[in-house]
């Protein structure tokens, strides 16, 4: 017997665009064509009592998130709650230490127990959301973007790596490195495009060996700064691109001794030309820091650190007001939010 995703794979589009051309709803032309076409070629005919089940669904939703003990999702999560107790919803936090396979358990469960939606930071930019989404259930992306046809809503995260790219540069930095997260994380490659493009505007090289990856937590990115921190030359500053990341950058330069530099002219208040050659106070050259985000907890002193703020729990929110209105039965097509860059701090 066809399901829906036979029908979607033949017909070249996502489960969302199947269920919603065969309910009815408004999608391309094209997209139509396709779907009524691999619909007939298959035999398939959708279940009509799908319709129904977000009408009586619970009102429990599901909050899907990859670090929990990472201050930025517990504010987002205190965002999503703040909407959801306003109007009269539960919400089930779910971590899932951007493991795909137990993201995918969860979002099992969340079908399973017949909730109303799902709030989601995924793993991957393709979790396991076509049976809830065959459905009709409401899912709502935050701060990462995915493949499928649903509503997102994020940060501007190119504008983020560039705005953090060019406070350095503007402090006098010209060998800038990146520390950023996973290529399959939509924010980390993002944000890594944003320091590319800000160095390309400045007539600067991004080589490769400036950027590196690591996971979206301390011990990553503290392993990833002191590899730049042993390259030769080594960087003169370092952009990291999300909180914790910034934690790990810190505790690197720390542990070598290296200060951060608030100017590339003053490096650890040791002109950073007479430091590099070895005269004056003999003092070791500072290195220039960049943060996308706010630092959670004191690690080492944050005197001369550049931060990008963010405010996830207003991005939380967001997601929530999105939700709610998609299990009221808003049918309009998939929306994308992007929040508003602030000025570096």
């Amino acid at each position: 017997m066809p399901r829906i995703v036979d029908v979607a794979r033949r017909a070249g589009v996502s489960t969302a665009t199947v269920s919603r051309a065969l309910n009815g709803k408004p999608v391309r032309p094209e997209l139509l064509a396709a779907v009524t076409a691999a619909a007939a070629e298959l035999g398939y005919t959708p279940d009509r009592t799908a319709r129904s089940l977000r009408r009586r669904s619970s009102d429990v939703v599901a909050l899907v998130l990859p670090d929990v003990e990472n201050p930025f999702f517990t504010a987002v999560a205190r965002g999503v709650e703040d909407v959801a107790q306003a109007h009269g919803v539960s919400v089930v936090l779910c971590n899932t230490d951007d493991d795909a396979a137990k993201e995918a358990r969860y979002l099992a469960v969340a079908q399973d127990e017949n909730m109303a939606g799902v709030v989601i930071a995924a793993a991957s930019g393709r979790p396991a959301l076509a049976p809830l989404l065959a459905r009709d259930r409401a899912v709502v992306a935050v701060d990462r973007a995915v493949a499928d046809d649903v509503d997102l809503v994020t940060f501007d995260n190119v504008a983020l790596g560039r705005a953090a790219t060019q406070g350095l540069l503007a402090r006098g930095f010209r060998r800038i490195a990146c520390v950023t997260g996973p290529a399959a994380t939509s924010t980390a490659v993002e944000r890594a495009q944003g320091w590319r493009d800000a160095l390309a505007d400045a007539g600067l090289p991004a080589p490769d060996g400036l950027l590196v990856r690591s996971d979206f937590r301390v011990a990553g990115a503290h392993d990833a700064a002191v590899a730049l921190l042993d390259r030769e030359p080594r960087p003169d500053a370092v952009v990291a691109t999300n909180n914790l990341g910034g934690v790990g950058v810190l505790r690197a330069l720390a542990e070598r001794g290296v200060p951060v530099a608030a100017s590339a002219h003053v490096a650890g208040g040791v002109p950073a030309g007479a430091a590099a050659a070895g005269a004056g106070s003999g003092g070791v050259a500072g290195c220039g820091v960049a943060i996308v985000g706010d630092l959670p907890f004191a690690t080492s002193s944050t005197d001369g650190v550049l931060l990008v703020p963010l405010d996830p729990r207003d991005l939380g929110a967001a997601a929530a007001r999105m939700l709610m209105e998609r299990i009221r039965g808003l049918d309009v097509p998939a929306r994308r939010v992007v929040q508003r860059v602030p000025a570096p701090a």
